[in-house]
């Protein structure tokens, strides 16, 4: 029996796309003969990942979850938002993101070699277990953790899974108030999806571009420098208002900035960050008709 070595279950995990365990259970079926454990996970359906790992995967499931001081949301992908119903998918991303709350691991790679809780294996081997049994291509694509030293961490989930939301108040306060703000201002981010915290932490360049383009604009009014002036200044702070979220009008009371309501759940409250993942953006979907699927799914 030729020995199996880790260049072995190497060589094979790279040409089926199987996990670890798989890999190495196929080689000791066969006897270290490669083209027979290739054979060995296709009829046992596990080599089946590796073809669908080309296919486009935009789809899938945005999970936000939240404990006291500390959230954590994380996005997996899939190629149809059938499989975002899936018990055994969903079940692996609420568990993914309790593991990524309890771990605080975002790096992707790191997370993917992490052992997967309540399992034997690493999370991207479960994740490529569960593609062989559903038999559509999946992805981690990201995850994210926010935390506060005092204070509260709020989760939202909208659309069923297609925005997830996590917002974060520093504050000594244990005042209720401030963990109901914190959900508040999460929801008004997946509605108004801001691009900034604040106006410092605008990136230069961009606001740069932007009073460019005011000036330009305010010039060709014909006005003297002064009043050209006052316009841009009056149009940068339109402009904060429009992707900073502590200057955006408060979605539940259009008559208050989200700073403002921040300072009214506490004296001391400060929001300190907040991230938003929105299913498959940034993705490019593959666009295909109705029948090209079908047949698509009964050539798989």
């Amino acid at each position: 029996m030729t020995a199996i070595n880790a260049q072995m279950v190497k060589e094979l995990r790279e040409r089926t796309g199987a996990g670890m365990l798989d890999c190495q259970a196929a080689l000791r079926e066969t006897s270290g003969d490669m083209e027979a454990a290739v054979d060995w996970l296709r009829k046992k359906g596990i080599a089946k990942a590796a073809k669908k790992a080309s296919r486009v995967a935009a789809e899938g499931l945005v999970l936000a979850v939240a404990q006291g001081t500390k959230g954590a949301v994380v996005e997996v992908n899939a190629e149809t938002d059938f499989v975002a119903k899936n018990p055994d998918f969903r079940r692996f991303v609420e568990t993914l993101a309790q593991h990524v709350l309890a771990t605080g691991l975002t790096d992707l790679e790191a997370l993917k070699a992490s052992p997967f809780p309540g399992g034997a294996v690493s999370v991207q081997d479960t994740l490529t277990n569960l593609v062989a049994t559903i038999g559509e291509n999946m992805s981690l694509r990201r995850a994210q953790v926010l935390s506060v030293p005092q204070g509260t961490v709020a989760a939202y989930v909208h659309m069923n899974g297609k925005i997830g939301v996590l917002t974060a108040i520093q504050t000594a306060s244990a005042e209720p108030k401030v963990a109901e703000t914190a959900r508040n201002i999460a929801m008004h981010v997946a509605a108004a999806n801001p691009q900034f915290l604040d106006s410092s932490a605008v990136n230069p360049e961009v606001l740069a571009r932007e009073k460019a383009v005011f000036a330009d604009q305010a010039k060709a009014s014909g006005k003297p420098e002064a009043i050209i002036a006052k316009m841009v200044d009056g149009r940068v702070a339109k402009f904060y208002e429009e992707v900073c979220l502590i200057e955006q009008p408060f979605i539940m009371d259009t008559d208050r900035r989200v700073k403002e309501v921040v300072a009214a759940a506490a004296p001391d409250a400060k929001l300190t960050g907040f991230a938003r993942f929105q299913l498959g953006e940034g993705i490019e979907k593959q666009v295909t008709d109705f029948a090209a699927e079908v047949a698509a799914a009964a050539n798989a």
